[in-house]
């Protein structure tokens, strides 16, 4: 795996909700990493006192709980992910294309068209486009095609107990993840998902799952593998539950006079600035174009993409909405890709 690759991977993991890819092989893990689940969840003492805390806190039968952690099987391809260097994060000339191509593009065309009437009552339910749902669900697994591969009990189990500095997390979403299969009567030993335990089609950690899902066919449970009309509905009532504000912006163009160019850019941070009300960047050279004239008065942000070129940048004003869009993924980068995708959805339908 390229250094691209992996970094676009990691951005995409670890967000309100994480991405799914298809990892490719990871190097060799360590001995180190692999010798604390040699014998086998069952006999270590500390999952089965955590069995017996998820059991007492929840009213699961401990017995079931200590059957299914003991069932799960460590993965050290997981850690090996988790644990690879990262030796630069990719600019966004690197990182969009593939977001951006002909094909997924046309495969986003393609499930606007075929969930059509879905979308469409979820617009009209939750005020969020049809076009941003298309484009997260073409962003997190290329519209269904790479929900990844990983039993998710056997993700979560080994980041749970054998991954000691996200291990608080991941074993609050294990904990989650059994309450999940309880409340809808699937079996926690045979979903699969992604490396980090993020399920289905529109890649849900267990807590989100249970948090923001939705039962949009009607149909008495959440599928969020199988049911489009549950994956339209679960994405459009996180973003509101997140404060979408519909009719409202995402992007926009934005242009800094020459004399106040080096001030703006030093208030970037990782591409992306802190939020400020629109006065305070007017006042500071920020040409604010296309301003909607019923913009709620909330504070915006500077955003820069690098573009392919030699000192080549462009700079947006980013507008609530999108900073709705990173709590679903923390990156920038992944909040812009789902705009720029579903700014070409909408021009190709």
């Amino acid at each position: 795996m390229s250094v691209l690759a992996f970094a676009s991977l990691l951005l995409l993991a670890f967000g309100a909700v994480a991405h799914a890819a298809e990892p490719a092989t990871p190097a060799k893990p360590k001995a180190k990493q692999i010798a604390p689940a040699a014998t086998g969840y069952a006999a270590r003492p500390d999952v089965r006192a955590y069995a017996a805390e998820v059991a007492a806190e929840t009213g699961l039968p401990r017995a079931d709980v200590e059957r299914w952690f003991a069932a799960a099987r460590f993965q050290p391809k997981i850690v090996a992910l988790m644990d690879r260097p990262l030796l630069e994060p990719p600019k966004w000339f690197e990182y969009a294309p593939s977001f951006l191509s002909q094909e997924r593009v046309a495969g986003g065309v393609k499930f606007w068209r075929d969930n059509e009437q879905t979308l469409a009552r979820a617009q009209a339910a939750y005020g969020v486009p049809a076009e941003i749902v298309v484009a997260i669900i073409g962003v997190e697994t290329y519209y269904g095609r790479y929900i990844g591969g990983y039993r998710v009990i056997d993700a979560l189990a080994t980041l749970a107990f054998d991954y000691p500095r996200r291990a608080p997390f991941f074993r609050g979403e294990l904990k989650e993840y059994v309450l999940l299969a309880r409340d809808q009567g699937f079996s926690p030993l045979e979903p699969k998902g992604s490396f980090a335990g993020a399920m289905g089609v529109p890649q849900f950690m267990p807590g989100s799952y249970r948090r923001f899902a939705i039962d949009f066919d009607n149909d008495g449970h959440v599928d969020l593998w199988r049911s489009n009309a549950d994956v339209i509905g679960s994405i459009a009532n996180y973003l509101v539950r997140h404060d979408w504000q519909a009719g409202q912006p995402i992007l926009a163009p934005a242009a800094i006079a020459p004399d106040a160019r080096d001030t703006a850019l030093r208030r970037l941070d990782g591409g992306i600035s802190e939020r400020r009300p629109l006065a305070a960047w007017q006042a500071d050279g920020v040409d604010l174009r296309d301003v909607p004239p019923a913009l709620p008065a909330d504070p915006v942000g500077l955003l820069l993409l690098e573009e392919s070129g030699p000192e080549s940048m462009s700079l947006w004003i980013a507008y609530p909405n999108f900073y709705v869009i990173t709590r679903y993924n923390k990156s920038r980068l992944y909040a812009a890709a789902v705009w720029a995708l579903a700014e070409r959805l909408r021009a190709a339908r």
